[in-house]
C-alpha cells in the first residue's frame, strides 16, 4: 500500500508540473483539518445500513426528524430502510437505477440526479425538498452520496435549507486533490459552509484506495464525514477520541484504514 500511496502522490505532483497548478500552502491545508476535527455528541453515535458499505455512523440524536433524503441510491438502500423503521420518510434520487435496492411503505423515489441547476435528468436539492410532502419547518436528514456532484450541491443549496438538516451524511470524492491550490479553494469553501451551521462528529475513510501523503499530511481520497447542526451539540465541544470508532465497517476487502492522526485533535 505504501508504495501506491507513493505512486498515486508523485503523480499528482508531475501532473501539477505539467499544468503549472500550483501546490496549496500546508498551513492552510492543516487550518482545514483543525476545522473538522470530529467532536462527541451527547449521546453518541449509532450505525444506520449494513455493515460495510453503504453503512454510516450517525448522531443518537433521531427523534423527531420527519425524513431522510438520499441522493445516490445505486444498488444498496440498507441506510434508508433503517431510517424508514425509525417512522421516517425516506426521498431517494438516482437517475442510474431504476428505484431502491429495498422497498418500504415510506419510501419516495424519483429518478433523477442531483445537482446544482436542474437540467434533463437533474433536480436541485431545493427543488427536490420544496415539491416533496414534508412539513416547512420541521428537522430533515440528508445522506448524500453522488461521485463528485456533492460540492456543487452544497454549494448551491440555501441556507435555510442546510439549517434544517439535523444530520448531514456524505461520502466525499477526490478529496486528495486538497494538495493543488485551485482545487483546495473550491473544496474548502464547500466545508466552509457546511461548517457554518454544522459541527463534524465523525470521520471514516473509505478503504477502497490508499491515502496519500505529502510530508506529514496524510489524505485518503474518499471519506464518510458525518456532520450535526450546532444547536443540537453542547455550548463547549469536546474533541472525539475513538478512531476508529468501535461501530466503524470497513467498505471493502482491502486492508483496513484508519483515520490519519492529522485529522484527530492532539490531546496532552
Amino acid at each position: 500500500m505504501k508504495n501506491l500511496s507513493e505512486s498515486i502522490v508523485q503523480l499528482l505532483l508531475s501532473t501539477v508540473n505539467r499544468t503549472t497548478e500550483r501546490l496549496t500552502d500546508k498551513n492552510s491545508i492543516r487550518n482545514l483539518m483543525r476545522s473538522l476535527t470530529p467532536v462527541q455528541t451527547p449521546g453518541g453515535l449509532v450505525r444506520l445500513g449494513p455493515a460495510g458499505d453503504g453503512g454510516y455512523l450517525v448522531p443518537n440524536d433521531l427523534a423527531e426528524i420527519e425524513a431522510c433524503f438520499s441522493p445516490g441510491v445505486s444498488f444498496v438502500s440498507g441506510y434508508e430502510k433503517d431510517c424508514a423503521e425509525r417512522g421516517m420518510k425516506v426521498f431517494l434520487a438516482d437517475r442510474s437505477v431504476d428505484g431502491p435496492a429495498d422497498d418500504h411503505e415510506l419510501f419516495s423515489f424519483t429518478k433523477n440526479f442531483i445537482g446544482a441547476f436542474p437540467s434533463e435528468g437533474f433536480l436541485t436539492l431545493d427543488g427536490w425538498v420544496d415539491n416533496s410532502p414534508v412539513n416547512h419547518d420541521s428537522d430533515l436528514m440528508l445522506q448524500i452520496d453522488i461521485e463528485g456532484f456533492e460540492y456543487e450541491v452544497f454549494l448551491s443549496t440555501s441556507e435555510t435549507l442546510m439549517k434544517r438538516f439535523r444530520v448531514i451524511v456524505v461520502e466525499f470524492h477526490e478529496l486528495d486533490k486538497l494538495f493543488v491550490e485551485s482545487s483546495f479553494k473550491f473544496t474548502s469553501r464547500v466545508f466552509e459552509k457546511i461548517l457554518s451551521t454544522h459541527a463534524c462528529v465523525h470521520i471514516h475513510p473509505n478503504n477502497v484506495f490508499p491515502p496519500v501523503k505529502r510530508d506529514d499530511i496524510i489524505i485518503p481520497p474518499i471519506m464518510e464525514f458525518t456532520f450535526m447542526r450546532r444547536d443540537r451539540l453542547p455550548q463547549k465541544l469536546m474533541p472525539a477520541n475513538q478512531f476508529p470508532h468501535p461501530l466503524d465497517k470497513e467498505c471493502t476487502d482491502n486492508p483496513q484504514l484508519v483515520l490519519p492522526a492529522c485529522w484527530v485533535a492532539q490531546t496532552s
